[in-house]
C-alpha cells in the first residue's frame, strides 16, 4: 500500500502544471459516458436505480475527493494531482483493493471493465483531470 501511495504522489506531483489538448469531456462523452450518468441527483437516481449501468459520476468524483487523503492540511493542487493519479490507474487497472465503492454500488455494478488501450495518456489525462474539475461544488 505504500508502495502503491509513493507511486500516485510521484505521478501526481508529475501531472502539476501540465497542460491540457484534449478536451476531457469529450473523452468522457466517447468512453465513459455509456456507463456513467454525467450528472444526476440522488433522489433521481432511486427512481433509475435498476437501470444504471454504473454509478453516477457526480458521486464516484465526490466519492474519490472525500476518500483520497494524505495528510490533514494537504494543499488543495497535490490532492487534486493525486485523485486524477488515482483516477488514471484505476480506469486502466480497475481492482477491488483499490475500489472506493460503497459495499451496495460495488454489489450493484462489480467492478468497471479496464479501459486498458482504450485511450491514450493524453485522453486519460485530459478526463481524469475533467472528472475531477468538473464535480467541484457539486453534490449527488
Amino acid at each position: 500500500m505504500k508502495k502503491i501511495l509513493i507511486l500516485l504522489c510521484v505521478a501526481a506531483i508529475s501531472l502539476m502544471g501540465v497542460e491540457q489538448k484534449v478536451d476531457g469531456e469529450k473523452v468522457f462523452d466517447k468512453a465513459c459516458a455509456s456507463c456513467h450518468i454525467k450528472m444526476i441527483t440522488a433522489e433521481e437516481t432511486k427512481k433509475v436505480f435498476k437501470t444504471l449501468k454504473a454509478p453516477p459520476m457526480v458521486e464516484v468524483s465526490g466519492q474519490l475527493k472525500k476518500n483520497i487523503k494524505i495528510v490533514e492540511d494537504i494543499d488543495d493542487e497535490i490532492h487534486r494531482a493525486v485523485v486524477i493519479a488515482f483516477i488514471k490507474d484505476y480506469v486502466v487497472y480497475p481492482h477491488l483493493d483499490k475500489s472506493m465503492c460503497q459495499a451496495m454500488a460495488l454489489e450493484r455494478f462489480d467492478l468497471m471493465p479496464s479501459l486498458k488501450g482504450k485511450l491514450s495518456e493524453e485522453e486519460l489525462n485530459a478526463v481524469a483531470a475533467w472528472v475531477y474539475d468538473f464535480y467541484v461544488g457539486k453534490k449527488f
